[in-house]
């Protein structure tokens, strides 16, 4: 049986997407067989950051109302072919979910695939539960400034009340992921720092991302960037998807230090 994860943030626009597609590569890439659904019903974009918009047939509404089977809907991605995609419907409302029919395709994937990646949809409305019910872990995924780690604790709290473990009097297992963290302003405190961040969160930290331009360039080329080998962002989302699967590995040191960027950057070359 597999594990479901969902990446969720509260908070639009602070790169759960993007992580959720580095993660589905990185894990397909250790062996995994991963299955990433975007949940995003009307706006989704989860597909275009693979690289896979232009093979979508039927999507994962398609499948919950029967007009297509499991198989005809999935893609297999291009490079990692342990990778297969479950697009959320562009025409449709995320009303349109059905906690029953969420249900049974989620349990039925769970037996398919090692991993089940929950794309979730920004905010806290019917969608964003829907994701969450049924999850066995959770990546909250927090950008560092007061209102994104604001609606990261809103999100948490919804997690230990409304998630079917929660119901059951267990608990979701919950880390963070921080996203954009510039060290630079860190340094010249006009940015949270990883501490300030875990410090209001109270949850364990699985990972944090810089700031990194061609991250930007690699979502328009639908080519996720942990593809690229030199890439500083690309090694954190190697690291986490070690971590999701257990394995302890050091954090870089994104401290802000005098050429630290060049510095780092030369270890790719």
């Amino acid at each position: 049986m597999g594990t479901i994860i969902t990446v969720t943030s509260g908070k639009g626009g602070v790169g759960k997407s993007t992580t959720t597609a580095n993660l589905a590569v990185g894990l397909a890439n250790l062996g995994k067989k991963v299955v990433a659904i975007d949940f995003d019903i009307g706006l989704r974009n989860l597909d275009m950051i693979l690289g896979l918009e232009n093979r979508i047939v039927y999507d994962v509404v398609d499948v919950m109302e029967e007009r297509c089977n499991l198989s005809q809907a999935l893609i297999n991605d291009k490079k990692a072919k342990n990778l297969y995609f479950l697009p959320a419907s562009q025409t449709k409302d995320k009303d349109v979910l059905e906690r029953d029919k969420v249900k049974k395709l989620l349990l039925s994937l769970k037996k398919q695939f090692d991993i089940v990646l929950l794309d979730s949809p920004a905010g806290i409305e019917s969608g964003f539960e829907h994701s969450i019910f049924l999850a066995d872990r959770a990546l909250i995924v927090s950008t560092p400034d007061v209102s994104s780690v604001r609606d990261a604790d809103r999100v948490i709290g919804i997690i230990d009340a409304k998630s079917e473990k929660a119901k059951n009097g267990e608990e979701v297992e919950k880390h963070v992921i921080i996203n954009r963290i510039k060290p630079e302003m860190v340094e010249a405190g006009n940015m949270l720092s990883t501490e300030d961040v875990l410090s209001i969160l109270a949850l364990p930290l699985i990972g944090v991302v810089p700031d990194d331009e061609d991250i930007i360039g690699s979502t328009n080329m639908g080519d996720p960037i942990i593809n690229k080998e030199k890439s500083i962002s690309a090694e954190s989302y190697r690291r986490i998807s070690r971590r999701v699967l257990g394995e302890e590995i050091e954090f870089l040191d994104l401290k802000a230090k005098k050429g630290f960027f060049k510095a780092i950057k030369s270890i790719f070359k």
